[in-house]
């Protein structure tokens, strides 16, 4: 989260009293990401976090809100966003498209061990099965065929050995996702961006997990291994952590059981997981806009966990 537009006190104070939430008692911008521009606001009704959207457009944020909203009625902890009178919960702030949404309790776990990566992937299992019923459709924006615009884009700012790791993985991912197993793997609407940041934990309990904003309709396989990427991993150096991932496979597991289909090709949608965040951070790296609080990530990271999982495959 950045701040890419300024939002005066007077712009969240009318917001909060279209949503009938009290007066504004204190608004603060959050740092870090790269996507929306965030703040926390404090009103005499509570606490929220104020999104404006930077990329997305009025026309695809009712499928991420309402999933936000589908999920929070299923008892899922996630942010549930604000109505106004006429039930619309997504607004206009300073111009831009946005949303305020309930703050999670707690913080984030940045240094997970088994206990934390067992209530992910409970929690994972459990958004899946509860976004079933969910109707609205959108692609994940961040899939294949992005993937297949942006490496273009990127490759004129990297050397010759990683231009080579990436043309040839991209080839491998198309070739994956043209075959009949990947076309029989379970699918739904997923997060998408599952990482430690975006969960919070008070001790082990896990209390709630948020940002939405890349959610999109692929396999529930795909968002499990963005998160065995992120939550199971040594983070120095990309290697995989035996102990962290089979806490949370089994987790994910005992709410719903992994298809065939689906421990076959767990290693291709390890090495997809890391290429799209690969790809994504060499894009806002080297393609950056302006914002006043924005800190890009190190893309090399997610080149590191690519080669491990091309070198070292896991299976379940």
């Amino acid at each position: 989260m950045a701040v890419f537009t300024e939002v005066s006190s007077k712009e969240a104070s009318d917001l909060l009293r279209r949503l009938q939430l009290g007066e504004l008692l204190a608004l603060r911008g959050i740092e870090g990401g790269i996507e929306n521009t965030n703040y926390f606001v404090t009103s005499e009704q509570g606490e929220y976090v104020l999104t404006l959207f930077e990329r997305l457009t009025f026309e695809q944020l009712p499928f991420y809100l309402h999933l936000m909203k589908h999920l929070a009625h299923a008892g899922i902890p996630v942010p549930d966003p604000q109505a106004d009178g006429h039930g619309e919960i997504l607004h206009t702030v300073a111009g831009k498209p946005a949303a305020l949404a309930t703050r999670l309790r707690g913080k984030s776990q940045l240094a997970p061990q088994a206990a934390h990566c067992a209530a992910v992937g409970t929690l994972l299992a459990r958004m899946h099965l509860a976004a079933r019923g969910y109707e609205r459709q959108q692609p994940n924006l961040r899939g294949l065929p992005w993937w297949n615009e942006t490496v273009p884009v990127v490759l004129p700012h990297v050397g010759p050995g990683q231009a080579a790791l990436l043309q040839s993985e991209l080839a491998y991912q198309n070739h994956v996702a043209a075959g009949s197993g990947y076309a029989a793997l379970p699918r739904g609407p997923i997060h998408a961006d599952l990482f430690r940041d975006n969960v919070m934990f008070e001790g082990t309990e896990l209390t709630g997990c948020f940002d939405f904003y890349f959610a999109g309709v692929d396999t529930w396989l795909f968002d499990l291994a963005v998160c065995l990427n992120d939550w199971c991993i040594d983070l120095p150096t990309g290697r995989h952590d035996g102990e962290r991932a089979a806490a949370m496979l089994a987790a994910y597991q005992a709410v719903r059981p992994l298809t065939a289909a689906e421990r076959e090709l767990l290693p291709a949608m390890l090495r997809a997981g890391a290429l799209r965040f690969w790809i994504s951070r060499l894009w806002d790296f080297y393609l950056p806009r302006q914002a006043s609080m924005l800190k890009p990530h190190d893309p090399t990271h997610f080149e590191r966990v690519l080669r491990e999982r091309v070198q070292h495959p896991v299976h379940p």
